[in-house]
């Protein structure tokens, strides 16, 4: 078996009696054109663009470069509902949702908007300057919700992107465009930061998990800052793991998004019959192994599958180191209590993410197969090795003669549930 690592592949083999499985979703293969998906899911959003009447201003909001929506091919059919419903070009507007992402170059403009670049304007949002920022809600669970400017002032919002698993918010796509997507950098930290329970010391919250909704309070601030803005509905595509559009939902906000996230789930959760000593993760190959914080949610989902103090090998080149400046520094935290501690008094995002991957490197003993340098590795907590090679021998240091295994090929996209689960 071949598995991806950056633009190369590593060759694995395990004894038959020892695999449990090779864990891969169950999608599938797209049954009509990308083209047709799209039109087929806004043929059901017709009553509503019947509603849009000329001269109204309308914003598209759509996701940046690092999340492929598909949006080239269902921003134009989208575009031409409008036109037929006597909206013109010049009162459309497309908004990406960047959160607290940097600002797209024009090539990445031109990639996300595909032929209507130059003809329909395309603006990123600015979490960081408060002239384009307007107050709309402090929810329930108390964040204070400011969002861009364009989606409260202007007569329609659209939210597009695609629906996938979230390590915390349960699923992306759907509310999510708008909190963290168009929000302010102090909204957007406010919100993830409810991914802690209230109280020193305290922990995470187990319903902000993968895959989770109901309960969720993360997924609970971004569905009432949501449901401020209003939007008349939402597209939101489905991707296989060859990022071809498999599904499309559109219709209410929360309602097609509920009903995306119910067709997600089905197919791209992998139903366990017991847990294995040993998983075997490949992110996927580049660009899902780009970094580090990108290649967590591999970490975070093959996790999932390893029973308590088990092994992982994790295929991870991280060719772009750790995808933001001050992500390593937390781990000169090594007890997780002092690691929470100054989490909640200095929250930073992606701290949450070296928190989360630190809780895992203490639980199981990961073997991370990466370009970084070995010192660093160990700081995070992991063993490194520079093959998978590597990797399988040291793993098979502290292995049982009787273990069992599962391997992952595309740990990015696949979330292995048990029963209980």
């Amino acid at each position: 078996m071949n598995l991806k690592y950056g633009d190369i592949t590593f060759a694995l083999e395990l004894p038959a009696e020892r695999l449990l499985g090779i864990i891969r979703p169950e999608a599938p293969a797209p049954a009509a054109s990308p083209e047709d998906v799209i039109t087929a899911a806004l043929d059901r959003c017709a009553a509503i663009i019947g509603t849009f009447k000329p001269g109204e201003q309308v914003v598209i909001v759509t996701s940046d470069i690092t999340r492929y929506t598909g949006s080239e091919i269902y921003l134009p059919l989208l575009v031409e509902r409008l036109n037929a419903a006597g909206i013109r070009d010049r009162d459309i507007e497309i908004l990406v949702a960047l959160g607290i992402h940097r600002r797209q170059t024009e090539h990445e403009h031109r990639k996300i908007a595909g032929p209507l670049f130059g003809r329909i304007r395309i603006t990123d949002h600015d979490c960081d300057d408060p002239g384009e920022l307007a107050f709309i809600v402090r929810t329930s669970n108390g964040v204070d919700v400011e969002v861009n400017r364009r989606v409260v002032e202007t007569d329609r919002v659209i939210l597009t992107g695609t629906i996938g698993f979230h390590y915390f918010a349960g699923f992306g796509g759907g509310r999510k465009s708008i909190l963290p997507g168009v929000a302010a950098r102090k909204s957007c930290m406010a919100s993830h930061f409810a991914v802690l329970n209230p109280g020193e010391g305290t922990g995470r919250n187990p319903r902000a998990t993968t895959g989770v909704m109901e309960g969720n309070p993360v997924h609970q601030a971004m569905v009432e800052a949501c449901a401020m803005v209003e939007p008349a509905f939402i597209l939101n595509t489905v991707l296989d793991t060859q990022k071809r559009i498999i599904a499309a939902f559109a219709g209410h906000w929360r309602d097609a998004h509920e009903e995306g996230c119910r067709f997600y789930a089905e197919r791209f959760a992998y139903p366990l019959r017991e847990k294995a000593d040993l998983v075997v993760v490949s992110c996927g190959g580049y660009p899902k192994d780009i970094n580090v914080i990108q290649s967590h949610k591999s970490m975070e989902y093959g996790s999932q599958a390893l029973k308590e103090g088990g092994v992982m090998v994790l295929l991870a080149q991280c060719r772009d180191g750790y995808g933001n400046a001050t992500f390593f520094d937390w781990f000169r935290y090594q007890d997780l209590t002092a690691f929470e501690s100054r989490l909640r008094s200095h929250y930073e995002i992606n701290g949450q993410t070296a928190y989360s991957l630190l809780q895992k490197a203490q639980r199981f003993r990961i073997i991370l197969v990466s370009d970084l340098p070995p010192e660093e590795v160990l700081t995070m907590g992991m063993t490194p090795a520079r093959s998978l090679d590597e990797a399988m021998a040291k793993a098979m240091e502290t292995l049982p003669k009787d273990y069992t295994a599962y391997v992952i090929p595309e740990g990015g996209t696949v979330l292995p549930v048990t029963e209980k689960q």
